[in-house]
């Protein structure tokens, strides 16, 4: 079978598609039980879609989950969509029919009870969210159906922080995303668990904390005013392939003050790790001389795009937790704080035209990219969203701490188990 367009769009270039918070709730008010929403891979795009039910009456929307920019565009302002002037009058009767319109209405999902169970679906009323508008052409490159994205960084508009401020949660959420390409995962808002997945299991007890690192300097810095990053990033601090420490520049695995370079990324989406070009070369060779060691015994097969290290199918031993291959670790700010990527997490199955199938080490070189800002520089590491699946990551934003699993499949449950059995309340 093909392979897909495995290149990530520029999705988020524009706000089209923000949540933001209008007026202020009284202390007094009831506030309603923590949001949970489905996450599903589209097969086609490789992007992770979450529903949110928007308008009044209720109906669902699909969008897509990423970091946002840190200002907020007005749609009677002439900083919408990045033009000098605003091409958008939202109180003309003229026809407007290229934007995408600007709404002002309900935002709601899915709840959880107190047992973490799915309950009836939560509601912002009376406090009204605000989406912004944008061209609809910035709809292009994402999947069928996809109405937007949904703001989950670390600014103060995004949907976990306007959340905690108008229903009084605590500043958390959580994703996990499913390994299935049937079922979906769960994302969370809102909650510090208890997450019940499959068999009954509580994720929030398998979880080890790292901190999240505010990078600097952002990609809408400018050289007399530096912006900090949206983005979420962890201090990864040495690689171990194989239980053993990959030798490589260490200084790429810091994050640099002067232009914000380096460091390690989380991103949802990049669909597979991304490395430095010597960090990527460092890995892999270590990786081909492990699983060439015994009990692995396996030897390379032709490459296939956009991997560099496949071996035949065939050759490849599996278990529950995926094919059987040398693990990766990424070990964070204490020796004993380790990610573990198993083969389930490291390892892409591919269909070669004519050939074989092949297991293909699941992380890309980085290599010479455009940079994505003028003034700061990249990081060194990204984990895409292939490496994220069945593995339970909590993001605590009132600690600033990343809670991490690695993968739940040796736990006996995965990220497709969670039950949204229930309807709506």
């Amino acid at each position: 079978m093909a392979m897909p367009n495995l290149e990530p769009p520029l999705l988020f270039f524009y706000f089209f598609f923000v949540f933001l918070l209008a007026p202020t709730p009284s202390r007094a008010q009831t506030f309603g039980p923590p949001l949970v929403s489905p996450i599903q891979k589209d097969p086609s795009t490789l992007q992770y879609i979450i529903t949110a039910y928007l308008r009044s009456p209720e109906e669902p929307d699909k969008v897509i989950p990423g970091p946002r920019r840190d200002s907020t565009p007005n749609c009677g302002d002439s900083v919408c969509v990045l033009k000098p002037e605003n091409p958008f009058d939202p109180t003309s009767s003229e026809n407007n029919n290229q934007y995408a319109p600007a709404l002002v209405d309900y935002f709601s999902m899915l709840t959880l009870d107190n047992t973490g169970s799915i309950g009836g679906l939560s509601s912002s009323s009376p406090f009204t969210f605000i989406f912004s508008c944008g061209y609809k052409e910035n709809l292009r490159g994402l999947a069928g159906g996809v109405t937007g994205s949904a703001g989950l960084g670390r600014s103060k508009i995004s949907i976990p922080v306007q959340a905690s401020t108008i229903f009084h949660y605590p500043r958390y959420f959580a994703l996990c995303l499913s390994g299935s390409r049937t079922r979906p995962g769960a994302a969370f808002i809102g909650t510090k668990g208890p997450y019940k997945f499959g068999r009954g299991i509580d994720l929030s007890k398998s979880l080890v904390y790292t901190p999240l690192l505010l990078n600097p300097v952002g990609k809408y810095s400018y050289p007399d005013l530096k912006k900090p990053s949206d983005e979420y990033f962890i201090g990864v601090s040495s690689i171990k392939v194989n239980g053993k420490v990959v030798a490589l520049n260490r200084s790429l695995l810091a994050i640099d003050s002067g232009n914000g370079s380096g460091g390690t990324k989380l991103s949802t989406v990049v669909p597979f790790t991304q490395l430095a070009t010597s960090i990527y070369k460092a890995v892999t060779e270590a990786f081909v001389k492990a699983a060439a060691s015994s009990p692995f015994n396996l030897t390379a097969a032709r490459p296939a795009q956009p991997f560099s290290v496949c071996y035949p199918a065939r050759n490849v031993k599996t278990a529950r937790d995926g094919p059987t291959v040398p693990a990766i670790e990424l070990v964070m700010h204490r020796n004993d704080v380790v990610w573990k990527i198993l083969g389930s997490n490291s390892m892409v199955r591919v269909a070669v035209k004519g050939g074989d199938d092949v297991w293909c080490l699941g992380f890309v070189d980085a290599g010479v990219k455009p940079r994505t800002s003028i003034f700061a520089g990249d990081p060194s590491i990204v984990i895409g969203g292939y490496q994220m699946e069945d593995n339970f990551l909590q993001f605590d934003l009132e600690s600033m701490r990343l809670g991490f699993s690695s993968s739940v499949l040796s736990r006996g449950t995965n990220c497709a188990s969670f039950k949204f059995a229930a309807k709506r309340g």
